[in-house]
């Protein structure tokens, strides 16, 4: 097997997929919230949960199923609903942030401290449920990708899309948590919260509408 025959199409998708995550979405929205409300750690993990997300879809996109979600309508109004029900959840619990009392920024950087595991799940149910991401894999899979290629390669492109999804957020988690400019943040957190509370929100709804 020549892996240079598939260089051009990992290029390909490598920009696409590039594109595709460094835009504002549920998993941008969710990243900002945990940076800046539960801290680095929280923040990273979560980050983790975002990038194994993506290997649902891969996966999905590999045996077919995914092309069946999104083609049956059914399928697709169930998932639309789950993951617009679980988008708006956590946009209400950053609707439901308060000021720090006396504006004590050391109580919004203890906010609702997460475990490793719950962090992680966050990530991997916002971005593992998004019926967007299922639809953006199939295509990719399906239009950029040739039926060709074979599944080990295509494997890879699906390793390294989650990866380079992981290290993306990771490295946003580390740049919105650095000191200085974290404690900038903080002193309106609420207000940034809720913002991002109204964004998950409307993300729900347009998930649900369209």
């Amino acid at each position: 097997m020549q892996l240079s025959l598939y260089y051009g199409e990992f290029l390909t998708i490598a920009l696409v997929h590039f594109l595709a995550v460094a835009s504002p979405g549920p998993d941008f929205a969710v990243i900002v919230k945990q940076s800046l409300t539960r801290g680095r750690q929280t923040a990273l993990y979560t980050s983790v949960g975002i990038g194994s997300g993506i290997l649902l879809h891969v996966t999905y996109s590999l045996v077919g199923i995914g092309l069946l979600l999104a083609s049956d309508p059914l399928y697709f109004t169930v998932l639309s609903y789950i993951a617009g029900g679980y988008l708006f959840y956590l946009g209400i619990q950053g609707l439901r942030t308060k000021p720090a009392a006396g504006g004590n920024t050391q109580d919004l950087a203890q906010h609702k401290p997460q475990s490793p595991g719950k962090a992680f799940l966050t990530g991997f149910l916002v971005n593992g449920l998004n019926i967007k991401a299922t639809l953006f894999f199939v295509s990719l899979f399906s239009i950029v990708i040739s039926p060709e290629t074979p599944t080990m390669i295509q494997s890879v492109y699906g390793i390294y899309m989650a990866l380079a999804t992981a290290i993306w957020f990771s490295f946003l988690s580390y740049m919105m948590t650095i000191d200085n400019f974290r404690q900038k943040l903080l002193t309106k957190a609420h207000i940034i919260d809720r913002f991002m509370g109204v964004v998950l929100i409307a993300l729900a709804i347009k998930l649900v509408l369209s």
